[in-house]
């Protein structure tokens, strides 16, 4: 058999196996611990990158659910936003800009309205209904600032962490 190099120590020999990988049994002892080291190590990165996007996951959560309740408690006596009916307890937080593809704007409260169930899941938010009336409810001025900045949004990635949270 034509010689090989030891993984562990590096020093050339001759396998009496076809896969033999280390020269001598301690060198295979040796291999296996560090191997296991190496793995933990790697297993310990992977585990803190899971946790700390289960922690954003969480934390997006928690963000969603609080800023949908104060659209809710902030809007209600109005009508839906986009078709005008009158407030019901159903209403959600319904955004003109979606909150999937408009990242920067997915907390912004211009962009998020009281709206009836059947517009904002059944008619996609109901684009232009909203579009229509939301000048009237937070003033053409910042109106014309959220379309601004929907704009810009385009042109960014925006990586929600814990600290703009």
């Amino acid at each position: 058999m034509k010689l090989k190099t030891c993984k562990q120590c590096k020093v050339k020999f001759e396998p009496s196996r076809p896969l033999q990988m280390v020269c001598s049994p301690k060198c295979g002892y040796d291999y296996v611990k560090t191997t296991k080291q190496k793995q933990q190590k790697e297993f310990a990165i992977v585990e803190r990158k899971y946790n700390e996007e289960k922690k954003i996951t969480a934390a997006l959560l928690n963000t969603k659910t609080q800023v949908h309740a104060y659209v809710r408690k902030r809007d209600e006596g109005k009508p839906c936003i986009s078709c005008n009916k009158p407030h019901e307890k159903t209403f959600e937080a319904g955004h003109h800009y979606s909150a999937n593809s408009f990242l920067t704007l997915k907390f912004n409260l211009d962009n998020i309205h009281g709206q009836c169930l059947y517009c904002n899941r059944h008619l996609e938010s109901n684009f232009d209904n909203y579009a229509l009336r939301l000048p009237e409810r937070i003033g053409k001025e910042s109106y014309d600032k959220l379309v601004k900045l929907a704009g810009i949004d385009k042109q960014f990635q925006k990586v929600w962490n814990l600290e703009n949270l």
